[in-house]
């Protein structure tokens, strides 16, 4: 089936307002499982705003802390959708009275999320022990790319570094080419903010706990990154995964696991590998008279040129149509602009439309706990007035209140 239809917005078999678009600003206050959860987020970029955005999604009340004059990605933030369904206060974290302000709101909060160097929290004076003073309950979840301690602990670095140590970034791409840059998917929000969230939420359950306490979550990158590995290196002793690009089952080395050009200049992405699938994908592409055994490894060069002949016969459109609906694990390659289309992911809702902007729909989805309508990013310090007043922290105001 052609890439077409129903768009965001106007989504059959999802109820009218599960993912309407809000206020630029508004909160999910109100739904979801973390309905009573104060989280607060010190602004920062990429990982840290992404897990409290999820934490948001879910139905935490989130403030983030803004500095004045801004910082963080250099775009207009009416489009950084990471800080959708939260609310934003202004406080200068330099100033006199900045971390006396940040630790009103630790007192009267559940979490806090952080993203700065290690040691640079103590420094402002909103460290860990700072927070705990004030709060011994508190969540304290550190997000960094390098962790708190170890040789690199202070040193800068960014996604494609973490998952290059970690052997992640070794896997991926074509054995003749460069190592394939997977955007920031892997490292920042895989194997950092979800993993902050993970803790986050474990340590949550324990300081709810009787006698349970507060603590600090340290979630750093190459941990997160690594520990998504763990499946391959389990098939890496067990002599079942070759430490190189290229060479195995699911790194592309298999002919039936991987993309074929089509021949408008599209792809089409092929998962047949157990043997039903096997038999229904090559029988539908049309070589089953001339494909070998699945395992016939001496075979997989001779297979792929096969494959990757036939799918140059057609177009995407066409190829997608011949599999649409069949257990052959074949699927067209989309690009950001097209997914929202797909008919599948239309009649889910998997998109939304708010604020103006077309983006991703809260996830995971829960049954007596829905997520919230998805409010248009927070402006920094737009909600300064209804924290100070809902949280109880006249200060927020200035110096009189």
């Amino acid at each position: 089936m052609a890439v077409t239809g129903t768009v965001p917005g106007d989504v059959p078999g999802t109820a009218p307002g599960a993912f309407g678009s809000g206020d630029s600003g508004s909160s999910a206050r109100g739904n979801g499982p973390l309905t009573g959860v104060r989280v607060v987020e010190l602004a920062g970029i990429g990982p840290g705003p992404f897990a409290a955005m999820l934490l948001a999604d879910l139905g935490a009340d989130v403030v983030r802390v803004d500095r004045p004059g801004g910082g963080g990605l250099a775009v207009n933030p009416a489009y950084d959708i990471t800080n959708r369904n939260k609310r934003s206060v202004l406080v200068d974290l330099k100033s006199a009275d900045g971390p006396a302000r940040v630790l009103d709101l630790v007192e009267r909060a559940d979490v806090l999320i952080e993203g700065f160097r290690p040691g640079v929290a103590e420094r402002l004076g909103v460290g860990p022990a700072d927070c705990h003073a004030r709060n011994p309950k508190l969540v304290y979840g550190r997000m960094t790319g390098w962790g708190q301690d170890g040789p690199l602990a202070h040193t800068a670095g960014h996604d494609i570094a973490y998952i290059a140590v970690t052997g992640a970034l070794g896997m991926i791409g074509s054995p003749d080419e460069p190592p394939a840059v997977p955007a920031n998917l892997v490292g920042d929000y895989a194997g950092g903010s979800l993993y902050l969230v993970i803790g986050v939420l474990a340590a949550l359950q324990h300081a709810r706990t009787p006698g349970g306490t507060g603590q600090v979550v340290d979630a750093a990158i190459v941990d997160g990154t690594a520990h998504l590995t763990a499946m391959i290196h389990g098939m890496l002793a067990a002599g079942g995964w070759q430490d190189r690009r290229g060479a195995n089952l699911l790194d592309g080395g298999c002919p039936f696991y991987g993309t074929y050009e089509t021949s408008d200049g599209r792809y089409m992405a092929v998962g047949a590998l157990e043997q039903q699938f096997y038999d229904t994908f090559v029988e539908l592409l049309g070589i089953s008279d001339q494909a070998p055994a699945r395992k016939d490894l001496a075979r997989w060069g001779e297979l792929r040129e096969a494959v990757a002949a036939r799918f140059k016969a057609r177009t995407r459109e066409e190829w997608t149509a011949v599999f649409e609906g069949t257990d052959a694990c074949v699927a067209p390659v989309l690009s950001l602009r097209e997914a929202p289309h797909h008919p599948h992911l239309a009649a889910r809702g998997t998109f939304v439309e708010a604020a103006g902007i077309t983006q991703p729909a809260p996830a995971p989805r829960f049954s007596a706990t829905p997520a919230a309508a998805v409010g248009g990013p927070a402006m920094p310090g737009a909600h300064t007035e209804s924290v100070a007043a809902d949280w109880d922290v006249p200060a927020l105001l200035g110096k009189d209140g």
